[in-house]
């Protein structure tokens, strides 16, 4: 999939647990899992939004963009 998640990244940065930032965004750990691992087919604004203000980043911190494989087309 073209769009990479790096919750990783930003949970590195702010030396947060996955389970301690599910809490404090109010999603469970497999949800938060599955969005980290880059498995979500969806997030919502909601999300996104509580995602970056907790972790005080904006949306571009968690979400890019990176072109498939020209083989795999």
């Amino acid at each position: 999939m073209p769009i990479v998640v790096d919750i990783d990244v930003m949970l590195a940065r702010r030396k947060m647990s996955v389970g301690d930032l599910a809490d404090r965004v109010g999603i469970t750990p497999a949800n938060l899992a599955v969005l980290k691992n880059g498995r979500a087919k969806a997030v919502r604004f909601a999300t996104l939004a509580a995602l970056c203000e907790v972790l005080k980043c904006q949306p571009g911190d968690l979400l890019r963009w990176e072109a498939e494989d020209a083989a795999s087309e």
